[in-house]
C-alpha cells in the first residue's frame, strides 16, 4: 500500500554511472539540468498496466502484452527473481508468440480465472496463446512452500503452463527462455536432459528449474529457444516447472488437463463469493480474483503487491518492495472478503496475525513477511537499470521497525469484524486484543511517523490518533461480547479521551487535518468516515470530506497530501493516490453525497487496466499507472467503496 515506505537502504552499494534519460549531452559551458520523467516517456519497458497478473497462490508472474514473462519470482512471491527484466532488460524473461509480431490483437482473462487468453494475428493466419500458474488437487506434503495453514484440496503445482492453439492458417511459433537468477546476477547455465531436445534444466544461485516442450529446443549460451509452425487446429506447449521432483507436463493433453484443472479451481473458488447483480459485478469480480492471487497460501498471509520497485515517480527514488504484509492492510481486508462471504479466507489470514511474534513490549509490527518472518532488512541492487531507470531497486523493506501507531487500530478492528462475522472471539486472539490495547493506551500521546511513514520528524498526526481510538473502541466492544465490564469501561473511557483530543488539536475551521501543527490536509483523515469516528451527519466530517474533495484532487483523483506541504524526507512529485480516491468515493457515500460518489466510482473505474486491474497510483497527465502491481490494498478499498453505494442503492429501494 502507499503507507508502505522504506526506510533508507542499510546496505550501501555504489551506483553505476546512468546518463540522461534521453541520451544528450549538455551543451558546452551549461550546466546538466535532469528534466522530471514522464510515465508516458518513449521507454522500452511497457507501461505498467499493460502486463497480465498470473497467481498460484504461491508466487505471482507478470506478463507482457508481446507475450514475455517479464516476472517472476520461483518458488514465492518474496524469493529472487528468476525473470526480472520487469527491472532492468537483461535480467531474464520468457516468450511465447508469434515471430516477428508483437502486438496482439487482444488479451483477456478468461471469464472467472486468473489465466490470461492472448490472441494473436500474422500475415500467415490466427492463434490463442494460454498462460497459467496453474492449480490442482493436493497431492500430498508440499515440500517446496510448506504449509503452516491446513492444506486444502487444491493448491499451487509450482509451475507455469502455456498452450498454443492455431486458430485459422498457419502461425510460427517463437519461444525463448532465458532466466538470470537473483534479481538478474547469476545467467543459467543450461542443460538438456539426456540429450533430449524436449526437456531442458537451467541452474543458478542454488535454484534449478525445467523446460519442458514439445517444440525441440536448442541451447544458445545463456538461453534456451526453440521455432515450430502451427497449422489450424494443431496445439503445442511448454511449461518451466520448480516442483518436487522438477514434474512437468509430457505432453499437449496433460498441458491442458492443467490449465483445466486451474480454470476449475478459480471457478470453483469464485463460486463461494457472494457477488451482487450490479452493473459493478465484473470489476469486483477482478478484485477478488486479484486479492485471492496475491494470497500466500501456505500461511494464509496476503501480499501488497506482487512487484518491488515499480517507482511511484518516473525515473525516481520513490521505489519500495512490497511483496511483504502490512498488518494496516489487514481491516480492509476482512472487510472485502467478508463483505464476498469468502469467509475461509478471512479466518486463515487471522489465523496468520495470531501466529506473528510481537515485540519485546507486545506491540505488532507494522509489516512481517508472508511466512511470518520478523526481519525484512533492506538492500539495494544498484546493478540492475531499474523500470525505465527508475533507481534505486530495493529489496527488503527498511520501514519493518518503523513505530506507527496505527497497527493497534488495524489490528483490533480486523478481530472484531472476524468476531461478529464468526459470533464468536477464539481464546487465542484474546491475548493480541489485550496487548494492542494497552499498547495504544501508553502512545496514543506520542508523535510517530503517520501512516504514510514519512522520513521527516515524528508528529502528532490525526489518521494515527485516529487508529488508537479504532484500537480502544473496538478493544471496548471485544471486552463487552467476551463479558468482562471492568475493560469494557476502562478502554472506552480511554477511546473517549482520545477522541477529545482528536476533536481539540486536529480540527481547524471545523476540518480535521493531517496533524495537530498545519493546516495541510491528508487523504488518511478519510478513515474518520470509514471507522465511523464520527457519524455521516456530523457537520465536522462533511466539511472534512468536501476538504478533501475540493482541494486534495488533481483532475478528481485523490493526492495522499501536498509533496510541498509535508515533510516526507523525499523529492520529487508523486501521483494519486488510488486507494485515497477509494476512500473518498466510501466517505462522500457516508455523508450522504451518493451522486458524488457514483461519479468518481464510475471514474476510478475508467482507468483500469485493460485486464481491470490497478498499481498504487495513477498519473493523471499521463494516464499511466505508477507503483507496485497489482496493488492489493486498490482492489481492497475498490470492494469497500462499491459496497457502501450498492448498499445505500439497495436501502433506496426498499425506503
Amino acid at each position: 500500500m502507499s503507507a508502505q515506505k522504506a526506510k533508507a537502504s542499510r546496505k550501501s552499494v555504489p551506483k553505476k554511472k546512468r546518463s540522461n534519460s534521453d541520451g544528450a549531452k549538455a551543451p558546452s559551458g551549461a550546466v546538466a539540468r535532469r528534466e522530471a520523467q514522464s510515465a508516458a516517456a518513449p521507454s522500452p519497458f511497457p507501461p505498467i498496466a499493460d502486463y497480465a497478473f498470473l497467481s498460484n497462490c504461491h508466487t505471482g508472474a507478470l506478463v507482457a502484452p508481446d507475450g514475455a514473462v517479464d516476472w517472476l519470482c520461483v518458488p514465492s512471491f518474496d524469493a529472487p527473481s528468476v525473470f526480472g527484466t520487469l527491472l532492468d532488460r537483461e535480467a531474464g524473461t520468457f516468450r511465447l508468440g508469434p515471430f516477428g509480431i508483437n502486438v496482439p490483437s487482444a488479451r483477456i482473462y478468461e471469464p472467472g480465472t486468473n489465466i490470461v487468453a492472448t490472441t494473436w494475428n500474422t500475415p500467415t493466419g490466427w492463434a490463442v496463446v494460454i498462460d497459467a500458474l496453474t492449480m490442482g488437487p493436493t497431492r500430498g506434503e508440499d515440500k517446496v512452500t510448506p504449509h503452516t495453514r491446513p492444506p486444502a484440496d487444491d493448491d499451487g503445482d509450482h509451475m507455469l503452463v502455456r498452450t498454443v492453439l492455431c486458430l485459422e492458417g498457419t502461425v510460427e511459433i517463437e519461444l525463448v527462455c532465458e532466466p538470470v537468477f537473483d534479481y538478474g546476477r547469476t545467467p543459467a547455465e543450461w542443460e538438456l536432459a539426456d540429450g533430449d531436445r524436449h526437456t531442458a534444466d537451467a541452474s543458478g544461485a542454488e535454484v534449478t528449474i525445467r523446460l519442458t516442450t514439445d517444440m525441440a529446443m536448442g541451447i544458445e549460451g545463456n538461453r534456451v529457444r526453440a521455432r515450430h509452425s502451427v497449422e489450424q487446429g494443431e496445439q503445442l506447449y511448454c511449461s518451466l516447472s520448480w516442483a518436487e521432483g522438477l514434474t512437468s507436463p509430457q505432453n499437449i493433453d496433460e498441458a491442458n488437463a492443467r490449465i483445466a484443472a486451474t480454470r476449475r479451481y478459480w471457478r470453483g473458488w469464485l463460486k463461494q463469493a457472494r457477488l451482487p447483480d450490479h452493473r459493478w459485478r465484473d470489476p469486483i469480480q477482478r478484485s477478488a480474483l486479484a486479492i485471492k492471487g496475491l494470497t500466500y497460501m501456505p500461511t494464509g498471509a496476503t501480499v501488497a503487491a506482487g512487484t518491488t520497485s515499480l517507482p511511484e515517480t518516473p525515473g525516481g527514488e520513490r521505489n519500495w518492495d512490497y511483496r511483504y504484509t502490512w498488518l494496516r492492510d489487514s481491516t480492509f481486508t476482512l472487510q472485502a472478503l467478508h463483505y464476498l462471504s469468502l469467509d475461509w479466507e478471512a479466518d486463515e489470514f487471522m489465523q496468520f496475525v495470531a501466529d506473528l511474534e510481537p515485540n519485546d513490549d507486545g506491540a505488532l509490527q507494522i509489516m512481517y513477511g508472508i511466512d511470518g518472518r520478523r526481519d525484512l532488512t533492506e538492500s539495494t541492487r544498484d546493478d540492475l537499470f531499474g523500470y525505465a531507470g527508475a533507481s534505486p531497486v530495493r529489496v527488503g523493506n527498511g520501514a519493518f521497525d518503523q513505530r506507527q501507531n496505527d497497527v493497534f487500530g488495524a489490528a483490533l478492528d480486523s478481530i472484531l469484524l472476524h468476531t461478529r462475522r464468526s459470533e464468536r472471539l477464539p481464546r487465542r486472539l484474546w491475548p493480541i486484543v489485550q496487548s494492542q490495547a494497552e499498547c495504544a493506551t501508553k502512545v496514543w500521546k506520542n508523535p510517530d511517523q503517520g501512516i504514510w511513514e514519512a522520513r521527516g520528524e515524528p508528529q502528532h498526526y490525526v489518521s494515527s490518533k485516529l487508529m488508537c481510538w479504532v484500537a480502544l473502541d473496538r478493544a471496548a466492544k471485544l471486552a463487552a461480547i467476551r463479558g468482562d465490564t471492568d475493560l469494557e469501561s476502562a478502554w472506552g473511557a480511554t477511546a473517549d479521551e482520545i477522541k477529545a483530543d482528536i476533536l481539540e488539536h486536529g480540527v481547524r475551521d471545523g476540518v480535521l487535518r493531517q496533524h495537530y501543527d498545519t493546516e495541510a490536509l491528508d487523504a488518511s483523515t478519510l478513515l474518520a468516515a470509514i471507522f465511523g469516528f464520527l457519524p455521516g451527519d456530523d457537520d465536522r466530517l462533511r466539511k472534512s470530506v468536501e476538504a478533501i474533495a475540493d482541494d486534495l484532487t488533481e483532475d478528481g483523483f485523490v493526492l495522499r497530501y501536498r509533496t510541498g506541504e509535508t515533510d516526507d524526507g523525499m523529492s520529487g512529485k508523486e501521483g494519486s493516490f488510488l486507494i485515497c480516491s477509494f476512500w473518498l468515493v466510501s466517505a462522500l457515500a457516508i455523508v450522504g453525497e451518493h451522486q458524488g460518489a457514483r461519479d468518481l466510482m464510475e471514474k476510478l473505474l475508467s482507468v483500469a487496466s485493460p485486464l481491470g486491474l490497478y498499481a498504487e497510483e495513477f498519473d493523471t497527465s499521463t494516464g499511466r499507472h505508477l507503483g507496485n502491481f497489482p496493488q492489493a490494498f486498490s482492489h481492497l478499498a475498490l470492494i469497500e467503496a462499491a459496497g457502501r453505494i450498492i448498499i445505500a442503492e439497495r436501502l433506496a429501494e426498499i425506503s
